[in-house]
């Protein structure tokens, strides 16, 4: 009975350490941004992976932040000025470090709260054949126009 203990944990572990690779990594993160500055946050990605960038600000002044991304070479790939939120999806071309930043540089008074979830890689399907199932939206070949009566 000794025996089982240690090759069922290691078992275990295995199995955690292949389901934590086949996930996307990234960051998650609320800071605060002070009037008149700027934060960049920079992460290394490999040619062809997709990452995503989504953001909020929370607190202070109109909710508003200026917001950009930038590939390794410092072309911009996205820029946005004085947005409360949005979300932003790249599938990278070269591989390196990719910068994303946030301004708060045209407030002289007002400091912000940001939220951001930065990641990277493919969102694996939650069920391994999700792709090939029939569901009741798929399944019509020609479905009916709806009708009020």
């Amino acid at each position: 009975m000794g025996r089982a203990a240690p090759r069922s944990a290691s078992a275990l572990l295995l199995l955690l350490l292949l389901l934590r690779a086949e996930r996307p990594r990234g960051a998650e993160l609320t800071f605060e941004l002070p009037d008149n500055a700027k934060q960049c946050f920079h992460e290394e990605v490999e040619q062809g992976v997709k990452f995503s960038l989504d953001y909020q600000v929370i607190t202070g002044g109109h909710y508003d932040v200026d917001c950009y991304v930038e590939d390794p070479q410092g072309n911009p790939i996205y820029r946005e000025t004085k947005k409360q939120y949005d979300s932003f999806t790249h599938r990278a071309e070269v591989k390196g470090v990719y910068q994303f930043c946030f301004s708060n540089e045209f407030s002289t008074f007002s400091h912000k709260t940001v939220y951001f979830d930065f990641q990277v890689g493919d969102e694996p399907p939650i069920l391994p054949d999700m792709g090939n199932r029939v569901t009741a939206l798929t399944q019509s070949p020609n479905p009916s126009p709806l009708r009020v009566p």
